[in-house]
């Protein structure tokens, strides 16, 4: 049986592992490809508001967090990140986490989600959260150093919900 939950201390080292392979390839997120795992620990548990793992036979599949994006007058606006254990990509765990996040940010009472760096290059992705409703309200021209392509642009993508 699968389901999401919020993260605890214990299931750090499954997420650490997710986070790590995702990370190092240095192909989607704005992180050091050589992050430490103490370094992880304080970007994915201590510094968002909450954590989650999506759970299925007794294993971390998949883990996202949610924070605030900015304060003041922009706090109704929260930011969430998502990471799926390779293994188990195109299964709808990005959708079924995007969803449970959504959720959780009306609970909490967030009024939109905002991504910040959505690489135009990171096709699953930016497919992903149109389907699910986001828009791009931005683009950053050649934000990101990737890897294989050298600069590509990134999108800042919104959802009122």
């Amino acid at each position: 049986m699968a389901y999401i939950r919020q993260a605890l201390e214990k299931d750090f080292n499954q997420i650490w592992k997710i986070f790590h392979q995702i990370v190092s390839k240095g192909e989607t997120y704005a992180i050091p490809r050589n992050v430490s795992k103490k370094e992880a620990h304080q970007i994915w548990i201590e510094q968002p508001q909450k954590t989650y793992v999506y759970i299925e036979n007794k294993k971390v599949l998949g883990t996202y967090y949610l924070k605030q994006n900015h304060g003041g007058g922009g706090d109704h606006v929260c930011n969430c990140a998502y990471m799926v254990d390779m293994k188990f990509e195109g299964k709808g765990l990005g959708t079924k986490m995007c969803v449970h996040s959504q959720n959780i940010a009306k609970e909490l009472g967030y009024k939109a989600i905002q991504f910040n760096l959505v690489l135009k290059s990171n096709k699953k992705a930016v497919s992903l959260w149109t389907k699910l409703g986001f828009n791009t309200v931005g683009i950053i021209p050649k934000a990101f150093c990737h890897p294989k392509f050298g600069y590509v642009d990134a999108l800042v993508m919104h959802k009122w919900l």
